[in-house]
């Protein structure tokens, strides 16, 4: 056990960490350890300053190297209580290693699941949204508003994550996963994450069937017609053929951006859309 029962981490010293979380904690990606060298270098902030001997580091880095991964910004809290918990440790009081990696492993699925509902599903496609928007208008200011904005909320709630894991340490593992408090969110903030992107698709795709026909010398248009009998069913097909290209093995963004284009130019070539 460690030879100081004395050290501990300052605010600086957590600052640190959470910092380099979010700056490398993503680097060095490998199909081996995923985000498992990121976590590494993270922790080998505070298990410097927390061991002395090698073979203390030695062992603390070796235990942080192994197969990780989860989304970034909610992952923060899992940063946080493994700060706790390599500081528990290093005061002599009992904690196994083992408890340590399995804590890691057992946060890291359902922080992403979160993670990548609210990050990916709703606030980056809503901030997206907003600064094409403003994009298309000419306006430079839109993609400035989209980085300024994302980077606060990534930084706001990591941070808050971060100093919350490390301020309940282990007993967070019960209070996240003794209940399906953790399955509720993630299964509503997956509904509202497809709710966001129905709304989007509704009022960003921009396709209007262009087809009309003269019966009696009346002009009968066919994207009134169809308004009526389901208000924006084009450019609902059109989301609904970009799902079922996703589904299909093999298929990647790059090649269903080129099916998307290749159709829409067809289809405003042959003025069938507009």
């Amino acid at each position: 056990m460690n030879n100081s029962p004395s050290t501990k981490l300052t605010k600086k010293d957590l600052v640190k960490t959470w910092w380099t979380w979010i700056c490398f904690g993503q680097i060095c990606y490998n199909y081996e350890r995923l985000m498992g060298l990121g976590f590494c270098h993270t922790m080998s902030i505070i298990i410097k300053k927390l061991y002395k001997t090698k073979e203390e580091i030695s062992e603390a880095l070796t235990r942080h190297l192994n197969f990780f991964n989860t989304e970034n910004t909610w992952g923060s809290i899992i940063v946080g209580i493994s700060t706790a918990l390599e500081e528990e440790k290093a005061n002599g009081k009992e904690v196994d290693p083992e408890l340590i990696n399995n804590i890691k492993t057992s946060l890291m699925g359902p922080m992403a699941g979160i993670g990548d509902s609210v990050t990916q599903g709703i606030v980056k496609v809503v901030l997206l949204a907003i600064g094409v928007d403003l994009a298309l208008q000419g306006n430079a200011f839109g993609p400035i508003l989209f980085v300024t904005l994302f980077t606060v909320y990534s930084a706001g709630v990591s941070y808050s994550l971060f100093f919350s894991g490390y301020r309940m340490g282990k007993n967070a593992v019960l209070k996240l996963l003794s209940s399906e408090v953790t399955k509720s969110l993630t299964d509503g903030l997956k509904i509202m994450s497809m709710m966001v992107v129905g709304a989007l698709a509704s009022t960003t795709i921009v396709a209007n069937v262009r087809l009309e026909y003269t019966i009696n010398k009346t002009i009968l248009k066919v994207q009134p017609i169809l308004d009526k009998i389901f208000p924006k069913m084009v450019p609902l097909s059109i989301l609904l053929l970009t799902f079922w290209l996703l589904r299909k093995k093999g298929k990647s963004p790059t090649f269903i951006l080129l099916v998307l284009f290749i159709l829409g130019f067809a289809a405003t070539y042959l003025k069938i859309l507009s």
